[in-house]
Order: structure tokens, then sequence, then C-alpha cells
């Protein structure tokens, strides 16, 4: 489950205010709107990146607001994938169970397992710079899922890539939801994307979440009041 309850989002001249969005546990939600109406800020402001200067971000029915990142139980595939150039695919997939002080044994097991689900098991041992923009992909979403999160929030993530790979990763991310039944937020500009992946789809223009129509919803609600924005985050 994701809550908002009433958040604010500041930023030089750009805000959004009295936001409010609940995703139902195991939903998957699509998040669409133009470039820079606030919608990277919406998914940074879950994950920890970003502060609210109003409201309350609630993750499975625990008031995250005030949590570090780290200690947000969240997986965040950002738009650009961030693979850090000096890991190679095998470090990805351990990075966040190393942070958590898991055992040997459990960083392996678990390894094995997201690159088994991601179908990257040949690219352990190769460094990122050389990786297609799929693998690329694969990569950054196992390093998100390896550790397990009790939600997932993606940005753009399939945005950089040619439409036959595209096809590649919404069946992946299909295959995803149904084996792990995550709640998932996914930000996209592409109604193919949400067409096939959304169990609910909100739309965000001028500052105002809009509600899916009714025989789309999944028993969410969303609300919100419209500031003026002036320039995007």
């Amino acid at each position: 489950m994701i809550r908002l309850d009433n958040v604010s989002i500041s930023a030089g001249n750009f805000e959004l205010a009295n936001i409010s969005i609940l995703i139902p546990k195991g939903q998957y939600a699509v998040l669409m709107g133009k470039t820079g109406c606030g919608k990277t800020s919406i998914l940074e402001t879950i994950c920890g990146l970003r502060q609210t200067s109003a409201g309350s971000v609630w993750v499975q029915d625990v008031d995250v607001t005030h949590y570090a990142p780290g200690d947000r139980q969240i997986g965040y595939v950002p738009q650009d994938v961030a693979l850090f150039p000096t890991f190679n695919v095998s470090e990805h997939l351990e990075f966040g169970m190393k942070l958590r002080r898991a055992t040997p044994h459990q960083i392996k097991q678990r390894r094995d397992e997201t690159a088994e689900m991601l179908g990257i098991t040949h690219l352990l041992d190769r460094g990122v710079t050389g990786l297609s923009g799929g693998e690329a992909q694969r990569v950054a979403l196992g390093r998100a899922l390896a550790v397990e999160p009790s939600v997932l929030l993606l940005d753009e993530p399939l945005s950089a890539l040619d439409d036959e790979t595209r096809g590649e990763m919404i069946d992946l991310l299909q295959s995803i939801k149904l084996t792990t039944g995550m709640t998932t937020l996914h930000v996209t500009h592409s109604g193919q994307e949400a067409d096939r992946l959304a169990d609910v789809r909100y739309q965000l223009d001028d500052a105002v979440i809009h509600c899916p129509p009714p025989h789309s919803q999944v028993s969410p609600s969303v609300r919100s009041s419209k500031v003026p924005a002036k320039s995007g985050i």
C-alpha cells in the first residue's frame, strides 16, 4: 500500500499542494502527465529523496514521512537507471543486501533468484558500461527488487528503449507483477504501457491529480488542490 495524505511539495516557484492518493496493496498503478508537471517529484517524495512541506507519506500502513530513504522498504528505479560504473552486474544485485548486513549465503541466494527472474544470470560477471538499454534496465530493476521491498517505484523505466525491447520489458513487468504481487507506482507517458500494466491509472495535469473513471478504478482514492505552476520539477 502507498498513501499520500495532504502532501505538499515545493521547489522554487513550483508547488504541488494537498496531494492525497491511495494505492491499495498489490495494485499496479500508473501515473501519467506532461513533462515537468511533478510526477518524478511525487516518486521522490514517496521514497524519501524529496522532503514534504506538509502532509504525510505511508507505506504498508507505516508513516514513513520522516524515515531515511533506506529505511522505507522501497525499491526505486530512476529514469536514468543510475547504475554504478565501477560495479559489475552481480555487485549491483548484491548492493542493497550488503547495506542491510545480510549473510553471504543470503546475498548469493537472493542475487541468483533475482538474476534468474530477470533473465540476466549470464550477465552477472559483466561490467555495466557495455550493456544494452534493455539489459541496463533489467539490472536497475534487479537492484531495486533484490532487497524484497514492500513497494516498487518506476520512473519512466522504458522511455529510452526501442519498440521491440520495450515490448519485452512490458512482458517482464507483467510477469513480476504476477509473481510478486508487489504494490507498484509506474510513471510513464506511454498509453501502451498503461493499457497493458495498470490496474488503475492516474493523470497529473496542472498540479492536479485526476481520478480515473469509476469503471477503471480498483478502490483507490485521489484528491488534490490546484496550485499554479510556473516551472516544472
